[in-house]
């Protein structure tokens, strides 16, 4: 539960910085972003799979950057359903599930699945150019 709760604010504080990157994307307060976090997730996980599978053929032909245009879908779709997170247009959504999904998946990295968060310790191997952990 504790792990939910983090990627829940992770996913937050990724919606925040792509309204403070991108002129298209507009969230209202951190309350604001803390429901479209959730929202989003709630689509993430019922809907995206659904999405994932009946749109496989062109994800294949685009070596899986049509998952892009999936999540700029999806973030147009919160936008719809909340007053205070608004997106302008297509391209915003676009550029938006891209400083998202990045945001996400370099503050997610740090994340166990414990909800801990996880420092890797390398250590060098001997004289040789060989790390481990």
């Amino acid at each position: 539960m504790r792990g939910l709760f983090i990627r829940w604010l992770v996913l937050t504080a990724a919606i925040m910085m792509a309204a403070y990157l991108l002129e298209g994307i507009h969230v209202t307060g951190f309350f604001s972003a803390l429901f479209a976090a959730a929202v989003l997730g709630f689509l993430n996980a019922f809907f995206r799979p659904i999405l994932f599978i009946l749109t496989l053929p062109i994800n294949l032909l685009t070596l899986g950057l049509f998952t892009f245009v999936i999540n700029a879908v999806l973030l147009k779709m919160v936008s719809g359903l909340l007053s205070g997170f608004q997106v302008a247009d297509f391209w915003s959504a676009l550029g938006g599930s891209l400083v998202i999904s990045l945001v996400s998946w370099l503050l997610n990295s740090f994340v166990s699945e414990q909800g801990t968060v996880e420092v890797i310790d390398l250590k060098q191997k001997g004289d040789s150019d060989r790390w481990e952990l």
